[in-house]
């Protein structure tokens, strides 16, 4: 949270709640706020974790693309071979 915002709510909670009261409530929030905040930025997908699963996904599509061609070939073989 921002230097301007902080100080801001801290003005509109003092009245209400007390200098003590108001700070101790900005600094739980601002501490809730940063432990959420590192969670996230935990949780987001890196260039790396992004790169990887590319190539991971080009391996099983090559895979596939063999397995399917070999497939089609022994079809058009086995064709020949009945006639």
């Amino acid at each position: 949270m921002s230097t301007t915002a902080t100080i801001r709510l801290y003005d509109m909670l003092k009245p209400k709640l007390g200098e003590d009261e108001a700070r101790m409530f900005i600094q739980h929030f601002e501490e809730s706020y940063d432990e959420k905040f590192e969670t996230k930025s935990r949780e987001l997908v890196t260039k790396g974790d992004l790169k990887l699963a590319i190539a991971e996904s080009k391996v099983d599509t090559i895979k596939w693309m063999v397995g399917l061609w070999l497939a089609q070939m022994a079809a058009i073989i086995g064709l020949y071979l009945t006639k």
